[in-house]
Parts: C-alpha cells; sequence; structure tokens
C-alpha cells in the first residue's frame, strides 16, 4: 500500500519532470522567436504582427498546460489564471498595436511584461518546493522592471522594437537555467 507521503514525493516528482519538459520548450520557442524578431523588428507589417501576437499566446498555452499538469489541487491557481487571462488579451492588443505604430506595439508589450512578470514571480514562490524556481523568480522580477522600460519607451515614441527580443532571450535563458536546476534535482531524487 502506497503511504500519503510517497504518493506526494511521486507526484511532486512528476510534476517536476513535467515543468523540466514545458522549460525546455519554452527556452527553444524563445530562442527561434527571438532570432525571427531580431531579422524582422524594423518591417511593420504582417509578419511582424504574427510575430508579436505568436508570443503571448504561446505564454498563455504554456501556462494552461502547466495548470494541467500541476497535481496540488489545494493551492490557489489565481496567478496563473491571470496570467492566462492578461497573456491572451495582450495578443489582441499587439495585434491592434501593431497596425497602428510599433511604438504603440512597444508601450503594450511593456504593460504586458509588468503584467506577466508579477503572476510569474507569484507562481515560482508557489512552486518553489517543486526545485529550479529562483531562476523563475528573477525571471518575473527583471519581467517587471523590463516591462516598465518597453513602456516608457514605447510612450517616448521609440520606433524600435528588437529590445523585447533581447528581452525574450533572457527569459529562455531563465527557462534553460530551470530546466537544469530541476534535471540535477530529478536526479538526486532517482
Amino acid at each position: 500500500m502506497t503511504s500519503p507521503a510517497t504518493s506526494s514525493a511521486t507526484s511532486t516528482s512528476t510534476y517536476s519532470a513535467a515543468l523540466r519538459r514545458l522549460y525546455f520548450i519554452r527556452f527553444a520557442f524563445a530562442i527561434v522567436w527571438a532570432a525571427l524578431m531580431f531579422a524582422t523588428s524594423t518591417m511593420p507589417g504582417p509578419f511582424l504582427t504574427v510575430l508579436l501576437i505568436v508570443y503571448p499566446l504561446f505564454d498563455a498555452a504554456a501556462v494552461l498546460w502547466q495548470l494541467r499538469a500541476d497535481p496540488d489541487s489545494q493551492r490557489s491557481k489565481a496567478a496563473e489564471w491571470v496570467n492566462v487571462i492578461v497573456s491572451s488579451l495582450v495578443a489582441i492588443a499587439l495585434g491592434v498595436a501593431s497596425t497602428i505604430s510599433i511604438t504603440a506595439a512597444l508601450a503594450v508589450w511593456g504593460a504586458w511584461a509588468i503584467g506577466a512578470g508579477i503572476p510569474q514571480l507569484i507562481a515560482a514562490i508557489r512552486n518553489r518546493r517543486s526545485g529550479g524556481q529562483v531562476p523563475q523568480m528573477l525571471s518575473g522580477g527583471i519581467s517587471v522592471f523590463a516591462g516598465s522600460a518597453f513602456l516608457l519607451q514605447g510612450l517616448q515614441g521609440a520606433g524600435n522594437i528588437a529590445g523585447v527580443a533581447g528581452y525574450a532571450i533572457l527569459g529562455a535563458i531563465f527557462f534553460l537555467v530551470s530546466a537544469i536546476r530541476l534535471s540535477m534535482v530529478l536526479r538526486k531524487k532517482a
């Protein structure tokens, strides 16, 4: 017969493994997306609009996947749901803003980075027992600061949105570090 402690440890390990896979996927996506963004950031048009819409939609989908994989049905998941809702709304707002101007899209991106960074920080603090969450805590905090800078640049009329590609690369690095850290934690548990 399996004890509740053993069952809890198994579900925590399963969740940690799921997070590790998700973080590797998010790393790869962000690197590819950033390369495309660097190549097209000064050329407003349909491709840039699609790129800007895809990133927050991917973020929302990844958080939904994380929610589905989380075995802890007792804790509040409000921060994650806020992230999903905000990211979905931002995808729409970026689609509209990018057809107006790059500066409008930059301001929307900045507001989103702030709005997504806060729940990411909260979720990482709550998931800290799964391991590998310190980079996610840092990423959430940095997102708030970077978002503030993007918002100010957009409001001041900056015409280049390439900085968001750098932001995505930094996020990708944090996801990679978290995935590697989770791999080490899982190896120790095995």
